[in-house]
């Protein structure tokens, strides 16, 4: 699984990767489902952060933002909504 991490308006430092990684390793128990993760890191109107993520999975794309006001918060939503489309995505499959 390949993980992309870019920023938009905003340095993507070491720390910020490592909890991007941390975050998205949860949904290693999906691998065999994920080819590649990309994360869009941004910041809206200097208050807002942004968190964005396309994953291509076997035949199809996912997308899923999260906005809070903090950066950290936005990974921890954005991992949420990925891990909840995942696993709906795994239960489409095997039915």
């Amino acid at each position: 699984m390949q993980i992309t991490i870019v920023g938009h308006h905003v340095e993507v430092t070491d720390a910020l990767r490592d909890y991007v990684n941390s975050k998205m390793d949860h949904l290693k128990r999906l691998e065999d489902y994920v080819k590649s993760i990309h994360v869009t890191l941004s910041i809206e109107n200097q208050q807002l952060h942004k968190a964005a993520a396309k994953v291509t999975v076997t035949g199809n794309d996912l997308f899923a933002e999260s906005i809070e006001e903090t950066m950290y918060a936005s990974i921890d939503a954005l991992a949420d909504k990925l891990e909840r489309q995942l696993v709906k995505y795994k239960e489409k499959l095997t039915q």
